[in-house]
């Protein structure tokens, strides 16, 4: 089939709701590939031809790092560079003008409205967002100037899911919604929660369908003692073996040794 285009996502928007998951490794966002996951998400700083080719046929979003890209400028050179290493979309949380300039500059730019992690002290910190009809609003009008400086997408996250479905009649970007209800156009978790590796909070809104974390352990315990075994073998002299070396004829041995003899 070929990867989406922006306009075929958009071209989804109320026709079914796509699959959309926070990747951290190119094994990860491959399984994605292999799993028909429709759209993907990564940091700047993994993005890499690596990810890009075990992403496949996924659409990836990538996030420019909130504080490590500050002035306008910064924020143009290191989205035009993450397009040009194959991103498909660009998300940022900066301030409104320099996703204006991005997208005026022809970057499919991703907002974010609702809960925002690295902004959680303006809304009261790590809670739901959109639980008053003030708040509510306030999320729908974000929205609408995210529309209106030219974005395709926005993520809204934590959201109560009638107040999400109300705003994805009124606006044509494509609502990549994380813990926003069955409404948004996309359902967006992190693989992380998805495999059950998550340190520390665990979203109320994510699903486990692995327990990888039991798995990372009893693979580093395997870690450690095969190492404990390599360690004893060097120090009792078993390793290494005849098989592990390389061999040297008898006469080339003593055809080297008078070398050295001779040399000294």
């Amino acid at each position: 089939m070929g990867r989406k285009t922006v306009a075929e996502i958009k071209a989804l928007k109320g026709k079914r709701q796509l699959s959309m998951l926070y990747v951290f490794t190119p094994e990860e966002a491959a399984a994605a590939s292999e799993a028909g996951i429709d759209m993907l998400s990564v940091s700047a700083e993994r993005w890499t031809p690596e990810l890009r080719e075990a992403a496949g046929d996924c659409f990836v979003q990538v996030g420019l790092s909130y504080r490590d890209v500050v002035t306008l400028e910064d924020h143009q050179r290191s989205a035009h560079q993450l397009m040009k290493l194959g991103a498909d979309c660009i998300y940022c949380a900066s301030g409104i003008s320099k996703i204006k300039a991005l997208a005026d500059d022809g970057i499919p730019m991703v907002g974010h409205v609702g809960l925002i992690p690295h902004k959680v002290t303006w809304t009261g910190g790590f809670k739901a967002v959109g639980k008053t009809a003030e708040s509510a609003f306030s999320v729908f009008e974000q929205v609408k100037v995210f529309e209106e400086i030219g974005c395709f997408a926005v993520e809204i996250e934590v959201v109560p899911d009638r107040v999400a479905e109300e705003i994805s009649k009124h606006t044509d970007l494509v609502l990549l919604g994380m813990g926003a209800g069955a409404h948004a156009d996309a359902q967006y978790l992190f693989a992380n929660d998805v495999l059950g590796y998550t340190n520390g909070h665990k979203p109320r809104h994510s699903k486990t369908y692995r327990n990888f974390a039991d798995e990372y352990k009893r693979l580093q315990s395997e870690r450690i003692a095969a190492f404990q075994e390599f360690k004893a073998d060097v120090d009792n002299q078993s390793y290494p073996e005849t098989k592990h070396t390389v061999a040297i004829s008898d006469d080339e041995l003593a055809g080297f040794l008078q070398r050295v003899k001779d040399k000294g």
